[in-house]
């Protein structure tokens, strides 16, 4: 390998390195729902993407040690719900290990497909899950958008440097 000037000092793969550059890559935050055996599950996911337009599809990225990852591994179907900069506090909720996520402060209710639904959100979607497939110790979920609502107050809320932000005009 040789160094190119003005780049820095490079450094091997690792998810230290992975877990850095990432940090600088701006990303929308959205919230994955599933109904689960003991309740409702979610968690705040930095990695959806969309996939297909035809037919419509996206993915996400689950931890296999995630709380949520077992209801996730079984769910027939998926709510995605995109966070607007209004909701700082429902994404750290989310994201929060041991968090009561649907507890007082988080007005959900049961949607389409028993999928809980998020209240107040910019758009939301409900997919049914088409595939899960393994990368690392992670699993990429497929989902296929069954229905979903653009209607909601707000714009996009992003994670960038460890924090939420909203967009700057």
């Amino acid at each position: 390998m040789t160094a190119t000037p003005g780049l820095g000092t490079p450094r091997l793969a690792s998810p230290d390195l992975l877990r850095s550059v990432f940090r600088r890559h701006a990303a929308g935050v959205a919230v994955i729902t599933a109904g689960g055996d003991a309740g409702p599950v979610g968690f705040t996911a930095t990695s959806l993407t969309s996939v297909s337009a035809e037919p419509p599809l996206l993915s996400f990225g689950i931890g296999t040690g995630a709380s949520s990852w077992p209801a996730v591994s079984r769910a027939d179907h998926v709510g995605v719900h995109i966070l607007g900069e209004h909701q700082e506090e429902l994404a750290a909720t989310f994201a929060r290990s041991g968090a009561d996520r649907f507890g007082e402060g988080t007005a959900w209710r049961e949607g389409p497909e028993g999928v809980p639904v998020l209240d107040g959100v910019p758009a939301w979607l409900v997919c049914r899950v088409v595939g899960r497939v393994p990368a690392g110790d992670h699993r990429i979920v497929l989902a296929e958008i069954v229905l979903g609502d653009t209607t909601g107050p707000g714009r996009p809320l992003l994670y960038h440097q460890g924090r939420f932000h909203g967009l700057r005009d």
